[in-house]
């Protein structure tokens, strides 16, 4: 009789000690490191570097699903955005995060950048990545030359209703100012076979099109496993996406600059250019990686460093002179 009563007693004291362990790991839980980011924009090298013990949570701000996009991002530590969605952020819900000892690693690209904007939103944007636009040629291998000093040549008559463009007029717009010709936006127009950013390498890959313009960190995976694809970069300068992050609490910004430093490992700075992602510091090793002087399918040359450009948050008159812009060049 003792020896089943000790027995039931062992095991409720079990109970209570498993009970214990599992609020004990229920309350820890809030306190892991979350960070929320649109899990399609960032290469496996970059997202292999976040670190393990961190909660990656997944956004979508192409999605209908605003308000679950908000809670998430509100209940994150951390968000990772791109320049091209920064306005879907509500900046009041984010800390300073742009100062020393962080803003110390930026390079001068990045600050000048961070200087296009308000000083509400600057203090709030920490560079972390700078990701140019690339050109892939499918098959038309007589083109590379051409394009590698200038845009001219998205106006050759082969390539009539072959191309893939971002789904970005303001993108669209600043290549057609590169272009030596008159009307280049509405020849542009002619060339187009479509205007997409989700599927434009499936696109290519599966249709009639020739010349797909992408960001380069979408496209490494495709460029080794189809030999008809080509990588190019005109001397002339190439469009470059941002990527940021912003920070919900100082508090824990001590672990922020702990990852900040990590990515400056030289294995990790040759994996992330290897896929098409820069990093914005002011380290030698990771400034070597924009000083190509030659014209190579590993990076832009020097050179297009220096002429690429970048696209600062409008205002809502230049959404509007943009948007009209964009309508009256493309009327028939």
């Amino acid at each position: 009789m003792f020896s089943k009563f000790a027995t039931r007693r062992e095991f409720l004291n079990f109970g209570k000690l498993s009970l214990l362990f599992l609020l004990n790991s229920c309350s820890n839980f809030p306190n892991k490191v979350k960070i929320a980011l649109q899990n399609s924009f960032y290469p496996k090298s970059f997202k292999d570097t976040i670190p393990k013990d961190w909660k990656q949570e997944k956004i979508n701000f192409e999605s209908i699903q605003i308000k679950k996009n908000r809670n998430t991002i509100f209940n994150s530590d951390f968000t990772l955005i791109n320049d091209g969605w920064i306005t879907s952020l509500n900046f009041m819900e984010f800390e300073k995060i742009n100062e020393y000892p962080l803003i110390e690693n930026l390079d001068k690209r990045s600050l000048d950048f961070l200087g296009s904007f308000n000083k509400s939103q600057s203090s709030k944007l920490l560079p972390i990545g700078v990701v140019p636009y690339t050109i892939i040629i499918k098959n038309k291998k007589e083109l590379i030359n051409s394009a590698n000093t200038s845009w001219d040549f998205l106006l050759s008559k082969t390539l009539t209703g072959k191309i893939i463009f971002p789904q970005s007029p303001r993108i669209i717009l600043s290549i057609a100012e590169k272009i030596n010709s008159s009307n280049s936006l509405k020849k542009l127009k002619s060339q187009a076979m479509l205007f997409d950013d989700k599927n434009m390498l499936n696109w290519l890959i599966n249709s009639d099109a020739c010349v797909a313009i992408v960001p380069y960190s979408l496209c490494s995976k495709y460029l080794k496993i189809d030999p008809r694809l080509s990588l190019v970069f005109p001397s002339q300068g190439v469009p470059l996406m941002w990527h940021f992050v912003l920070s919900r609490s100082n508090l824990k910004n001590a672990i922020l600059i702990k990852w900040i430093k990590s990515l400056k490992n030289k294995s990790i700075v040759d994996k992330l250019a290897s896929q098409g992602w820069y990093l914005p510091f002011n380290s030698d090793y990771v400034q070597s990686k924009y000083k190509s002087e030659m014209i190579t399918i590993s990076g832009p040359s020097q050179k297009c460093w220096e002429n690429s450009w970048s696209f600062p948050v409008l205002t809502k008159e230049q959404k509007i002179n943009l948007k009209n812009y964009w309508n009256e060049a493309l009327s028939p």
